[in-house]
């Protein structure tokens, strides 16, 4: 005990030593702080800031009032560098000392800010958002800050009411604005007070007063109760019906946009009130007034989307005629006026502010700019809407485009770029009438006219809108433009020549003309000189120019020789070898230049050459032999591989022999690198060089590379085994020597574990099989036929390691079928040796299996028939399941290639059969599903009569394989078959199945719909409508499905609708994905909102519904927030019951991570922290240790998802 309590002592004395240090230092930096000398003050203000920043600093209490009193003294300094000093200390000490000190510090600054002094008032404002800034946020549910909150709001308010001094005003109001915004929800009891200070600010004669209350109340409506908001929102409605001066009426109308913008959550349900009286204002000459008019529109489009649903119609024609709105300009004689538009337009790039006027009086270019930036807000939000916005918004924005004010013109550019890119997602889903891609292009012809003009204008930014417009009209409707391209052209041109161009016209210019170029056909181009501008881009001094044209110089040249069109290729690249070649050369020389430029130049040089090497005679080896330099760098050597991959498929034949031998050896080392892409690269370049240069790649090089290659092959990564095995292949192929050598090395063995893995499939097993034909084909010794089939079956005969994976005997005997198929004369004997295996009775399980599967896949080409039949027969009496359905599969697969007999023999053996129906009809599925439709047709009727005799058998399992089977064959004659399946279904509708008595029938009529609506979402697009009210009718809860069963001494409830639950919520999900326009939100998060509240599996699924529904609709979430947090608090808080099995905690454990994931999901939409409920949820998190660790867990994960979201994109 002793020891312990002196190692107490210890620590004790040691921290009383620091205190006592750290008192002393700062007792003399206080002596220094009274200097006559500013030089002094300020020093020793300086170390005291860098004292107070250290987390270790501990004050006793003489110290800190001695502190305290200091700063607070030297905020009234003659000196202003100390002043400013001083308050920068403030930050750090409020969270350093006591909270009475605080309260000192605040006291006195509240103050001070009513002094007659204005430096000293300026200070103390200064200072008291300083310390607002430093307090922990509500939260975290400190004492604090609301002990300071509690004590500046009385003053403040008082401040704010005396209206002596704007100044003091000014600065109160935004003081209280900085904390309702970081601070409101600790407030709750001021916000009336609040509220009664702030409104009658409203009516300052100051407008700068009237802004600043109205930011203030911006940020009270984020966290204030109900009543006060209904009290604010009445007064406001009040005030606009009575309408005393054009002024005030302004004033309310902006304060009703600001709340709007704010928390439209929860202004919604008064838009019935407040849209007349908005739409009423508009009508009244004031231009002014308008604006604010507009501009509450659009808060309420973006805020509010389903309240201001009913108004869009009037929304949008108010905005169409004020988007024409320009009283005082003609623009009939337009091109006299062109040129004297310049002269006005010239000073005004900037965004307009409030108080610049173009024209003295002139302010109807603020009301177009509204209605442009609200029209863009209607188009943006309402996809639903868009054959209506082709019909009216978007002809009305292209005759606009001529705008003359350039601020209003970059908004109306930026309107139409949204309607453009609310295209795209819908060209997918295959509308009713004509598609809305369709509708672009019918207008492309007016955009083409209205563009070509502004194309050459002399402001920067409307050319900068002008190829924005042109890029996204392009990844709309790839080909667009093709009759247009000789107007759109010498715009582009213009730019790139003009002298007064800026860098981020001319790169803008080079991007459209890059996407322009990649979306059309190249003989548009021909007869157009886009080289000379493009090549004297490439020669800028500014790298991101040079980067940039070097893009579209790789694609000019498939352009100007366009390889893959041959018949066609009648244009004379010769006159602009020369000059893309110079250019290029000259960037690819050079080595102090950006690494991008760097790269594109080789990517550049590598098309040059693909297309053009022919015509560069003497050139070519000093350019290839660049290369080689470019491959031994470790920066440039991923982009030069994909280079040289280009060059060695070119169909010139290019001559690579200069660099072969130098070059192999290094791509080969490059496969022992650690960086996959350059892997996958080097192989794919590897491959191209062996198929086309043959004859000069040497035994050595190849050795080299095959000595790099065994460990590559391996299951951890399919893709780079597959490029492995397929570069084994060609080299099978063409150089059949070379593969003498594999099987002394380790990459045979390689191989063969890799076909008995359980994860070969798709294309590394194509690729596996190709290569086993490849390589008996080579005939080389020691690796024939039988070499290989021993290897390949060998584990499985020897018994002594059975293989644990059922999915490597199919790949196995795959493997044998393929080679059995390369050497046709071994078959029989094989197929016998393979029959002799199932009948013996001495054989394993396991190679009655693989030989049962072999016969499947080797079958149907050497038939023995009727030995064949009855040894599979009989193994369908085998005691094992594996063998059983190995036997059903084979028997499928041999009657695939021989139909005529072994069909009707299956379908016998179906009807007399009955113990053995289910493995017969998987048979029959293997053949209707692998059968030619030709060979199949004469047989569809009675497979069909069949099928239907067995859709009422007592088996779910049975009847399972019978709807597959059924499924199937419809599609081999879809125009008779698909009608008459429709017929069975007995209204002949598939929505009547939604309506079935029979739960279970309901349940399979969800999971077809949620699998339509995965797969072709087109189908169900138009019948939503019907099928939703089912649909979410199926997500409640019924009583009447829950019942008690006894389990000995226990009752246990069972919930037999929870299935079909489960179905319902899984459609919803699908739907968010699929149909998210043709979804009420609001309707459909009402359901998500009960799922919350459900079983733990439909609590699981809804929680991932509000993680998408956060990113795909965040406002219409935000306006649900608080009765969404709700139920995810009660999921985070509940207690597991101590004595339950250990799966209860787990599962309690797994759904508080899930809703946890939903919490910072929703936490990414901006203003959600801002509700009361979800902050008072947030400091009950970080209160709790282990809810706050995995919230922190979560939110690590999360953002370092979207970090690499972004890497790969």
């Amino acid at each position: 005990m002793a020891v312990v309590t002196s190692d107490n002592t210890d620590k004790l004395t040691s921290l009383t030593a620091n205190m006592a240090s750290a008192s002393y230092h700062i007792s003399n930096l206080l002596e220094k702080m009274t200097s006559s000398d500013k030089d002094f003050r300020f020093m020793a203000t300086n170390d005291l800031m860098s004292e107070l920043q250290k987390d270790s600093i501990k004050l006793d209490d003489d110290s800190e009032r001695k502190v305290v009193k200091m700063i607070l003294k030297l905020l009234e300094d003659k000196n202003g560098e100390v002043q400013n000093l001083a308050v920068k200390c403030l930050g750090p000490l409020v969270s350093k000392v006591k909270e009475y000190q605080v309260e000192t510090i605040v006291d006195t600054l509240c103050t001070n800010m009513l002094a007659d002094k204005e430096q000293l008032r300026d200070i103390s404002s200064i200072g008291l958002k300083t310390v607002i800034g430093e307090l922990p946020p509500a939260s975290s549910g400190s004492a604090l800050a609301a002990s300071v909150c509690k004590k500046i709001t009385g003053r403040l308010t008082s401040a704010i009411a005396k209206q002596e001094d704007v100044s003091v005003q000014l600065e109160a109001l935004d003081i209280m604005a900085d904390m309702l915004c970081r601070l409101g929800g600790l407030l709750v009891n001021f916000h009336p007070s609040i509220l009664s200070c702030l409104l009658p600010q409203l009516t300052s004669p100051r407008l700068a007063v009237r802004k600043r209350t109205i930011i203030a109340l911006g940020h009270l409506v984020m966290s204030c109760g109900n009543l006060v908001f209904v009290d604010l929102i009445e007064h406001l409605l009040s005030e606009l019906s009575r309408n005393d001066s054009m002024s005030t009426t302004r004033t309310y109308i902006q304060c009703i946009a600001a709340i709007s913008r704010q928390a439209g959550h929860r202004i919604g349900e008064y838009l019935e009130k407040i849209i007349p009286l908005v739409v009423k204002f508009c009508n009244i000459d004031d231009d002014e007034l308008r604006e604010y008019c507009i501009q509450a529109f659009e808060s309420f489009v973006r805020r509010c989307p389903k309240e201001v649903y009913p108004h869009v119609g009037t929304v949008i024609s108010i905005c169409l005629k004020y988007l024409t709105y320009d009283p005082n300009y003609n623009y009939d004689d337009e091109d006299e006026d062109e040129n004297a538009m310049d002269a006005d337009g010239a000073d005004e790039d900037y965004q307009g502010s409030d108080d610049e006027y173009s024209d003295d009086d002139d302010m109807s270019w603020k009301v177009r700019r509204a209605a442009a930036k609200c029209l863009d807000a209607v188009v943006s939000t309402r996809h639903e809407m868009l054959p209506e916005f082709y019909r009216t918004v978007s002809p009305a924005l292209i005759a606009r485009f001529k705008e003359r004010e350039e601020n209003v013109k970059a908004d109306v550019f930026h309107a139409y770029l949204s309607l453009l890119k609310q295209t795209r997602p819908a060209q997918i889903s295959g509308m009713s009438d004509i598609s809305p891609s369709h509708r672009v292009l019918l207008q492309v012809p007016m955009i083409v006219k209205a563009l070509h003009k502004q194309m050459k204008e002399k402001s920067v930014k409307t050319r900068q809108c002008c190829f924005n417009m042109l890029t996204e009209l392009v990844n709309v409707l790839p080909g667009a433009l093709t009759q247009h391209i000789p107007v759109l052209v010498p715009g582009i041109i213009f730019s790139l020549n003009d002298k007064s161009s800026s860098s981020n016209l001319k790169i803008d210019a080079l991007s459209c003309l890059y996407v322009v170029l990649c979306n059309h056909q190249p003989q548009v181009f021909h007869p157009h000189a886009l080289v000379p501008p493009v090549v004297a881009c490439v020669g800028d001094p500014f790298y991101k120019i040079t980067s940039e044209a070097l893009l579209v110089s790789q694609q000019l040249v498939k352009v100007i020789r366009p390889l893959d069109q041959p018949e066609r290729d009648t244009f004379d690249a010769s006159p602009y070898i020369t000059d893309l070649f110079t250019c290029t050369i000259k960037r690819l020389k050079a080595a102090d230049i950006d690494q991008e430029v760097k790269e594109r130049a080789i990517s550049c040089m590598g098309q040059i050459i693909c297309n053009l090497g022919d015509s560069l005679g003497d050139d070519l080896p000093g350019t290839l032999h660049i290369f080689l330099e470019r491959l031994k760098n470790e920066i440039t050597r991923l982009t030069t591989v994909k280079a040289l991959t280009l060059i060695a498929g070119s169909t010139l034949k290019i001559d690579l022999r200069p660099i072969l031998d130098e070059a192999v050896p290094i791509l080969a080392s490059f496969l022992r690198k650690n960086q996959r892409a350059l892997k996958l690269s080097t192989l794919a370049a590897l491959d191209i060089l062996v198929k086309n240069y043959s004859d000069s790649v040497t035994p050595a090089m190849i050795d080299a590379v095959l000595a790099e290659l065994p460990p590559l092959i391996s299951e951890s990564d399919m893709h780079v085994s597959q490029m492995v095995i397929s570069f084994l292949t060609t080299l099978a192929r063409v150089h059949p020597l070379s593969l003498a050598k594999i099987g002394g090395s380790s990459i045979l063995s390689e191989l063969i574990s890799l076909v008995r893995s359980p994860l070969l499939q798709g294309g590394a097993l194509s690729a596996m099989l190709e290569f086993f034909q490849a390589l008996v084909g080579t005939g080389t010794s020691s690796l024939g036929y039988m070499d290989l089939l021993r290897m390949l079956t060998g584990p499985v005969y020897a018994q002594s390691a059975a293989l644990t994976h059922k999915q490597s005997y199919y790949s196995i005997a795959k493997c044998v079928a393929a080679l059995t198929r390369a050497c046709p004369d071994e078959g029989p004997a094989v197929v016998g040796q393979f029959i002799q295996d199932v009948k013996n009775s001495r054989s394993t399980d396991s190679i009655r299996l693989l030989a049962l599967l072999s016969l499947g896949e080797v079958g149907h080409t050497f038939l023995n028939k009727q030995k064949l039949k009855t040894v599979i027969l009989d193994a369908f009496s085998s005691s094992s399941e594996e063998v059983k359905s190995a036997a059903s599969y084979a028997l499928g697969s041999i009657a695939v290639g021989n139909l005529p007999e072994y069909l009707p023999f299956v379908l016998g053996e179906i009807s007399g059969q009955p113990k053995r129906q289910y493995l017969l009809l998987h048979s029959l599925k293997e053949i209707i599903s692998s059968a030619s439709v030709t060979g199949l047709k004469p047989y569809v009727e009675g497979v069909w009569t069949l099928l239907l005799k067995h859709c009422e058998c007592a088996e779910e399992g049975t009847r399972n394989v019978v709807a597959e089977c059924l499924g199937k064959l419809t599609l081999i004659d879809p125009e008779t078959l698909l009608p008459r399946l429709k017929g069975y279904l007995l209204s002949g509708d598939f929505l009547k199945t939604l309506e079935d008595p029979d739960l279970n029938v309901r349940r399979v009529a969800l999971v077809t719909f949620n699998s339509a609506a995965h797969n072709k979402p087109s189908l169900i697009r138009d019948l939503l409508d019907t099928v939703l009210p089912h649909l979410y009718n199926e997500t409640k809860v019924r009583k009447e499905l829950i019942r008690e069963v006894e389990m000995g001494p226990f009752k246990h409830t069972v919930d037999d609708g929870l299935d079909i639950r489960k179905a319902a919520f899984e459609c919803m999900y699908t739907l968010l994905d699929s149909c998210l326009d043709r979804l009420d939100i609001f309707e459909f998060l009402n359901h998500v909102e009960d799922g919350l509240k459900d079983h733990y599996d439909i609590k699981m699924l809804t929680f991932l519904m509000l993680a998408r529904l956060s990113t795909l609709c965040p406002s219409a979430v935000l306006q649900r927030l608080d009765r969404l947090v709700e139920p995810l608090r009660a999921t985070c808080t509940t207690k597991v019951k101590a004595n339950s099995v250990k799966q209860e905690f787990e599962k309690q454990d797994e759904l508080k991570r899930s809703a946890m994931r939903a919490v910072v999901a929703l936490l990414t939409i901006p203003e959600a922290e801002k509700s009361p409920l979800m902050s008072e949820f947030q400091s009950q998190i970080s209160s709790n240790p282990e809810l706050a660790a995995i919230f922190e867990n979560i939110q690590r994960d999360s953002s370092s998802a979207n970090m690499e979201s972004m890497d790969t994109s």
